[in-house]
C-alpha cells in the first residue's frame, strides 16, 4: 500500500470501487469492530478499576489485556439454556438483529480520505450515500427491536420489563438524538458523512455576518454547534443503554434485564452489540462534531501531511477512544436515574431545548441570507422580546410546602388504602384498646425464695 495525499472522497469515488476492494474494506471494517470491541471491554474494566483503586484484569496475557479474547473464545462453547416458555424462533432472531444492525451502522462511517490501495484509488470508508446519517439513525433504531423482542420471547417477567423499558427509552432519546443532528444538516447542507467531514476542514471562507461583523467561524461543529453537541452526547448515552441511563438492564431490580434468560453465544451477541453501538455513536460523534478523521488544529499547524493517507486512522482512533473514555467515566461516577427522572429529562428538557436551538439557527440563517439591515433589527428585537416573555410566563415550578403526616392523612379521601407510618412506629389500634398491667420485675438468678409462711417454693 502506498500513501496518498489528503483528498476528500465524493459519492463518485465509491461508485468506481472494484468488487474485491469493497470486499477488503468490508473485511477490514469487521476486523476493526471486533478488535475495538475486545479492546474496549478491557479498556473499560481497567479504567473503572483505576478509578476504584483496585487491580482490574491482570492475569490473562500481558497485564491482563487478553482477558476479553479468552472470554470471547469461551462463551460460544458454554452450555446454552433455553426456557421452556420461550418463543424459539424470536428467541433466536433477537440477538441476531442486535448484532447485525450494529455492524451495518458502521458501513457509512469514514475512517480517512482517499488513499491508494493495491494500485487502486479508494476511500477509507466502506460506502457513502446522500442520506448516510439517516442510515445510521435507522440502524440504531432497529437495534432496539432486538432488545424488545428478546424480552418478549424469553417468556419471563423480568426480561419483559426490561424490553418495555427499552422501547420507552428508544422513543425518548432517539427523538432527541435526531433533533440534535438537524443543526449539523442545516450548517453543512448535506446528509453525506464524507461531505460533513469535508465541511469541517476549516478552509471555508468567512460567511457569518453579525450586524456588519464578519468573524471566521470555527471548523468543528462541536464548537460552532455546542448545544447540539451536548444534547447528542447525552442522547447517545441513553441510546446505548449505558449508565446512568441503563434502565433496560437495571441489574439491581431486573436481574439482568432483557438478556436475563440468554446464555452462551446468544448472550455474547448481545454483549457484542452493546459495545459496537458504543463505538458507533462515538464514531458518529467524531464524524458530525469533531472533524472526522482530520487531525486537530495544533497538529496541522506544524505538520502539513498529518491528514495524508493512512495517518488519518490515527486521529480517528484517538478521537473515538476519548469519547469511549467519557462513557466509562460516566459509568464509574454517576448512579442510575429513576424511571420518572429519565423520562422527564428526555421529554421536558432535551427535546424542548433542541427545538428552541433549531429555531434560533433557522432565524440566524434567514437573517444572513434574506433579511435587510433594517429587518434584522426587527427580527432580533422580536427574538429578545420572545425570550423575555418566556422567562416571565414560564411556569415557576415551585414545590408545594412540606406537610406533616397528620395533614397528609387528613387530605386523603375516606376509604383510602391505609398508609404505614413514616416514623416506623406502629400506633396502637383504636379497635383493640386494652389496659396493659405493669409487671413486677422478675428475679434474676437461681436459688430459692421463701413464702410468708416459711414454706420453701419448688425450684424451677
Amino acid at each position: 500500500m502506498i500513501l496518498a495525499g489528503a483528498q476528500d472522497p465524493t459519492l463518485q469515488t465509491f461508485e468506481n470501487d472494484v468488487w474485491w476492494i469493497v470486499l477488503i474494506k468490508l473485511l477490514g471494517v469487521f476486523v476493526v469492530l471486533l478488535l475495538l470491541t475486545l479492546f474496549t471491554i478491557n479498556y473499560e474494566r481497567k479504567v473503572v478499576a483505576r478509578m476504584a483503586v483496585r487491580p482490574g484484569p491482570n492475569q490473562v496475557g500481558p497485564k491482563g489485556w487478553l482477558q476479553s479474547m479468552s472470554d470471547g473464545v469461551k462463551l460460544p462453547f458454554k452450555e446454552e439454556i433455553i426456557p421452556i416458555t420461550a418463543d424459539k424462533v424470536v428467541y433466536f432472531i433477537a440477538p441476531v438483529i442486535s448484532a447485525t444492525t450494529a455492524f451495518t451502522a458502521f458501513s457509512v462511517i469514514p475512517f480517512g480520505g482517499v488513499v491508494t490501495m493495491f494500485g487502486h484509488r479508494t476511500a477509507l470508508q466502506l460506502t457513502d450515500v446522500p442520506v448516510s446519517v439517516l442510515v445510521l439513525l435507522a440502524c440504531s433504531s432497529m437495534s432496539v427491536y432486538g432488545v424488545v423482542l428478546a424480552g418478549w420471547a424469553s417468556g419471563s417477567t423480568y426480561p419483559l420489563l426490561g424490553g418495555l423499558r427499552s422501547s420507552a427509552q428508544m422513543i425518548s432519546y432517539e427523538v432527541a438524538m435526531g433533533l440534535s443532528i438537524v443543526a449539523v444538516f442545516m450548517t453543512a447542507g448535506t446528509l453525506s458523512t464524507s461531505q460533513i467531514v469535508k465541511a469541517q476542514a476549516g478552509n471555508a471562507p468567512s460567511s457569518v455576518d453579525i450586524l456588519g461583523w464578519h468573524p471566521t467561524p470555527p471548523s468543528w461543529y462541536a464548537v460552532l454547534l455546542l448545544p447540539s453537541f451536548i444534547i447528542y452526547a447525552i442522547s447517545a448515552v441513553g441510546e446505548t443503554n449505558r449508565a446512568p441511563f441503563d434502565l433496560p438492564e437495571a441489574e439491581s431490580e431486573l436481574v439482568g434485564g432483557f438478556h436475563t434468560e440468554y446464555s452462551s453465544f446468544k448472550f455474547a451477541l448481545f454483549f457484542l452489540a452493546e459495545y459496537i453501538n458504543m463505538i458507533t455513536v462515538s464514531a458518529l460523534c467524531t464524524t458530525l462534531f469533531l472533524g472526522g478523521w482530520r487531525a486537530p488544529w495544533p497538529i496541522t499547524a506544524f505538520w502539513s501531511g498529518a491528514n495524508s493517507g493512512y495517518f488519518a486512522l490515527i486521529w480517528w482512533v484517538a478521537k473515538v477512544l476519548i469519547l469511549l473514555f467519557g462513557f466509562i467515566w460516566l459509568r464509574a461516577t454517576l448512579p442510575r436515574l429513576r424511571y420518572d427522572q429519565f423520562m422527564r429529562f428526555g421529554w421536558k428538557v432535551l427535546i424542548p431545548v433542541n427545538l428552541m436551538w433549531i429555531l434560533f439557527l433557522a432565524a440566524v440563517r434567514v437573517l444572513n441570507t434574506e433579511a435587510t439591515p433594517r429587518n434584522k433589527w426587527v427580527v432580533i428585537a422580536g427574538m429578545v422580546l420572545g425570550v423575555l416573555l418566556l422567562a416571565v410566563f414560564w411556569p415557576s415550578g415551585r414545590k408545594r410546602p412540606v406537610q406533616s403526616l397528620e395533614e397528609q392523612l387528613a387530605e386523603r379521601p375516606p376509604g383510602s388504602f391505609p398508609v404505614p407510618p413514616m416514623d416506623l412506629q406502629v400506633p396502637p389500634s383504636p379497635r383493640a384498646r386494652r389496659a396493659v398491667a405493669e409487671r413486677e420485675p422478675a428475679t434474676v438468678g437461681g436459688g430459692t425464695t421463701e413464702t410468708p409462711d416459711d414454706t420453701p417454693d419448688e425450684e424451677v
